[in-house]
């Protein structure tokens, strides 16, 4: 399965990159037991960061990343099959569970729930 990891960004940082960055990395914590699971995770960060910097963006903080940031895992959840929910206040990662309900996509709220992953 491709897993969305959906979780805390920019949520409660007030747009400190230090903030965001330790995000990213717990996100990204995820990734190895999805992967060792037999599944690909995927984080919109990985996507949308690096459009917003080709499109010029100075970052999450521009204007333009409303534009790039929410559509892009929108987008991601097109071809996705499943979405891990982890904890924390998160806008984005509340409208990623509520796209992936609607589209009858799993939703996992703990690594341990996706299948495969208590034997891995």
């Amino acid at each position: 399965m491709l897993i969305l990891i959906a979780g805390p960004y920019a949520s409660g940082t007030g747009g400190d990159p230090e903030l965001m960055s330790r995000n990213l990395t717990r996100l990204e914590e995820a990734a190895w037991p999805i992967f060792r699971a037999g599944h690909v995770p995927m984080i919109g960060e990985w996507v949308a960061l690096p459009v917003l910097s080709s499109a010029g963006a100075s970052g999450p903080a521009d204007p333009l990343a409303a534009e790039v940031m929410y559509p892009t895992a929108e987008r991601l959840l097109q071809h996705c099959d499943a979405v891990l929910r982890l904890p924390g206040d998160s806008r984005g990662a509340d409208q990623d569970v509520a796209i992936a309900q609607r589209r009858g996509i799993p939703v996992y709220y703990s690594i341990d729930e996706i299948p495969g992953a208590a034997a891995a």
